[in-house]
């Protein structure tokens, strides 16, 4: 696969060029690779597949007890990927000197529990302001761009944007779940949260993600957010691997992601 020029300004590859992006989180390949140990699965041949599906970039977390991504992969997926690598880490010294160390294209900073299975909910950038500005400064200071996983929450946007972060990803868990109970009136009123947090992100200069807990049936009204510009999905992907394939996996949600900003596009030529 040939190398991609990446602009300078996003440090996103220039082919090909699409309105929204999609992101793919291989952390759980490793997680089934060390369940047994060895090298099978192997993280990085996920994520050149991931790339063939259709993905726009890879994204991995490295999370203190190497529960899944070992520091090992993070070197291979930098030294390897043609794509942008977006480094998912806790805002801790240890996890900034290994970022500063690899400088992937981006830092997701993301609250961390040793006892969760998964991220279960957006940083506390209010509360943890201090400490947040001067590591995302050092971040950006060596080109990498910064990411903060939030609540779609209006006051933690305006913190996210004080402290220095270029990025909000919203966390859409809690959408997902009520999608999941079927839960019409709690996902109208989730949605209308994400409308608004998003609004108010790109508002005050901040791109916008979103992610956590997406699948093929919750995805397209998250990807009709017309601010929202990159989905990162993961565990559901990979689960959907097993039956038919990472890459088309991920081509199939590709295909339904570009439907939904397809209907946006024809919604507002209309």
């Amino acid at each position: 696969m040939a190398a991609n020029r990446k602009l300078p300004e996003t440090g996103q590859s220039t082919t090909p060029a699409r309105a929204l992006r999609l992101g793919v989180n291989i952390d759980h390949v490793a997680t089934l690779r060390n369940a047994r140990g060895g090298l099978h699965p192997d993280p990085l041949r996920a994520a050149h597949l991931a790339i063939e599906g259709g993905a726009d970039g890879i994204t991995a977390h490295l999370r203190e007890d190497r529960r899944h991504i070992s520091d090992s992969d993070i070197t291979r997926l930098k030294n390897e990927l043609t794509r942008p690598l977006n480094l998912e880490m806790a805002a801790t010294d240890e996890m900034l000197d290994i970022a500063l160390r690899h400088v992937p294209n981006a830092c997701c900073l993301v609250p961390e529990r040793r006892e969760e299975r998964t991220t279960e909910g957006g940083l506390d950038v209010r509360g943890a302001a201090k400490s947040l500005a001067p590591l995302i400064a050092k971040l950006k200071d060596a080109g990498i761009r910064v990411s903060l996983f939030v609540e779609p929450d209006i006051k933690t946007i305006e913190a996210a944007s004080a402290v220095g972060a270029d990025i909000v990803e919203l966390h859409t868990g809690k959408y997902c779940h009520l999608a999941l109970e079927h839960d019409a009136a709690g996902v109208a009123r989730e949605l209308e949260r994400h409308k608004k947090a998003a609004n108010a992100a790109a508002s005050a200069g901040l791109e916008v993600h979103a992610g956590h807990g997406l699948t093929y049936n919750t995805v397209q009204p998250i990807a009709r957010i017309p601010e929202v510009v990159e989905l990162n999905i993961g565990h559901f992907l990979i689960g959907e691997a097993i039956f038919g394939g990472l890459s088309m996996a991920v081509r199939r949600m590709r295909v339904l992601m570009d439907e939904a900003r397809e209907a946006l596009s024809m919604r507002g030529a209309g």
